[in-house]
């Protein structure tokens, strides 16, 4: 089992996109350290069916692992995932922004792309984790860690054509990575970004290279950095790359 920060081990842990992928995955890399696992998904069957099955393959107490009804742009489910959380546990040790979308067309270019293609996936891949950050961030009491997945295509150093709106939402989530990280400097909240590269699943697709469990790992190890870890850094492989 992968050392652990001390602290870490008991925390209270949000998975957005929980139910399937690479959340699912980071949400039962989670449970098997331990912590107590929100996982969020818009669909409430879909969310229980997840937490069981990762309670089997983690070998993690099934109690641990709970499912919570969120669709990331709605501001009231936003608004009652806080209180749930507050309610049931007082406080809150880790997010993971996972929920994403990739809806660009095929051979999509961004000189003829649908503008609504752009402010749809801006609105889950960039301001549902602003929201979320709003909504949960008083949860954690100057102690937390936050990861937004975002993906070596957001990268302004590699910028390529191809999938537009994807690539600016994901350089966007970057951008609001270091934003919250400069504003909350001096507390014990570390926020940062992961690539999990290309990984098989929904949104990868079959011929994906790397697994889901290789595609979590760096998330999960941001999620449980120790104090004084990096904050406002780009992660792949457990290692710094370039914006």
């Amino acid at each position: 089992m992968r050392e652990v920060a001390a602290s870490m081990s008991d925390a209270v842990a949000v998975v957005t996109g929980g139910n399937r992928g690479i959340g699912s995955e980071i949400g039962r890399q989670l449970a098997r350290l331990g912590m107590q696992v929100v996982l969020t998904s818009r669909d409430a069957a879909k969310g229980e069916a997840a937490c069981r099955r990762i309670g089997e393959e983690a070998g993690a107490d099934v109690a641990r692992l709970t499912t919570f009804k969120l669709e990331v742009t709605s501001a009231d489910d936003i608004k009652a995932l806080a209180a749930h959380i507050a309610a049931k546990f007082g406080r809150l040790d880790v997010l993971v922004n996972n929920a994403g979308i990739q809806i660009d067309p095929k051979g999509s270019r961004a000189l003829g792309a649908d503008l609504q293609i752009y402010r749809d996936t801006f609105e889950t891949n960039v301001l549902a984790p602003l929201a979320l950050i709003q909504a949960l961030l008083p949860l954690m009491k100057k102690n937390g860690r936050i990861v937004n997945v975002s993906s070596g295509l957001g990268q302004l150093s590699e910028m390529s054509s191809g999938t537009p709106a994807y690539r600016m939402s994901k350089t966007a989530l970057n951008a609001l990575t270091r934003i919250v990280a400069a504003e909350v400097r001096g507390s014990n909240i570390l926020v940062n970004a992961m690539s999990p590269g290309w990984v098989k699943s929904d949104m990868g697709g079959p011929y994906a290279p790397r697994t889901l469990e290789q595609g979590a790992d760096t998330a999960v190890w941001l999620a449980t950095l120790p104090d004084g870890g990096p904050s406002g850094g780009f992660f792949y492989e457990r290692a710094p790359i370039t914006w």
